[in-house]
């Protein structure tokens, strides 16, 4: 288990999947009084990065944060998947924990994680109401060839390790030495085992993600809420979601990254994703 979350806890827990067993982290309050929030994380992280954001949000509803298969505590496919079939992986995993009966679920993600949430909408429209996304890192079209041909060469676990200790040290850098005032050295080098731990499979959920069809995204019938910080792909996430037919955009002025370790950023995210996710369908 890991936190209190006024009187539930974050627990972890597994369901069988397609390609083995699906992990998850959630929190149950006694009494919810909300839809089911299912959270889907960027890659090449896990459900890890989203405890302080269950803490948030679990007060008043279940919150499910599941482990994209072959990140986190997943067990992985045995080739790179699309985001359509990683999602189709979610779909399974919120019917067996019936996260998706009577007035269904809402979902966020970020990053990777929002191509999943918006994909996860697609396959369910009946059983997800709502959806938040932050960061859609939809690239022109030049950018992702370019970088499906990046993801696609992978480095290889060898002998020596050097391929694997050069990537492990440019992690090291960006999330440790980079980090923001406030997030702390044991949050920052958890997060950094976190990302490295998919090894020579850290790549292949990008894989999915610059090769996806971006009309797909009109089929998309729910609300859909771009909670957008000031990096590098605010544009281009914004251009993402003027293809979505019911869409708005709040700007998080003020915050870069490391959203989900700043108790600032999550109680924004927090109070954003109340005022979304608790307006009638």
């Amino acid at each position: 288990m890991d936190n209190a979350v006024n009187g539930a806890r974050v627990r972890r827990g597994y369901v069988d999947g397609r390609y083995g067993q699906l992990h998850y982290r959630q929190a149950v309050p006694a009494r919810p009084s909300a839809r089911p929030l299912i959270l889907l994380h960027q890659n090449p992280s896990s459900s890890l990065e989203y405890v302080r954001l269950i803490e948030e949000m679990a007060t008043d509803r279940r919150v499910v944060a599941f482990d994209t298969p072959g990140y986190g505590m997943s067990d992985s496919p045995p080739v790179p998947l699309s985001v359509t079939d990683y999602a189709a992986c979610f779909a399974e995993g919120a019917r067996a924990l019936e996260l998706l009966e009577g007035e269904g679920c809402d979902v966020f993600g970020v990053h990777t994680g929002s191509l999943l949430a918006l994909e996860l909408a697609l396959a369910e429209p009946q059983h997800v109401a709502h959806v938040i996304v932050s960061g859609i890192p939809m690239r022109s079209v030049e950018e992702r060839a370019a970088l499906l041909d990046q993801a696609r060469a992978v480095v290889p676990i060898d002998e020596d390790g050097r391929g694997i200790f050069d990537v492990a040290a440019k992690l090291w850098d960006f999330i440790v030495a980079q980090r923001l005032p406030g997030v702390s050295l044991r949050r920052a080098a958890q997060t950094w085992v976190d990302k490295l731990a998919p090894l020579d499979r850290r790549s292949w959920a990008y894989q999915g993600v610059w090769g996806y069809d971006y009309a797909r995204l009109p089929g998309v019938c729910q609300p859909v809420l771009l909670l957008q910080p000031q990096e590098a792909i605010a544009q281009v996430s914004r251009d993402a979601t003027a293809l979505l037919p019911n869409a708005e955009i709040v700007d998080l002025h003020g915050f870069t990254r490391d959203l989900f370790d700043l108790p600032a950023a999550v109680t924004r995210l927090g109070a954003e994703m109340r005022r979304f996710f608790d307006t009638p369908v």
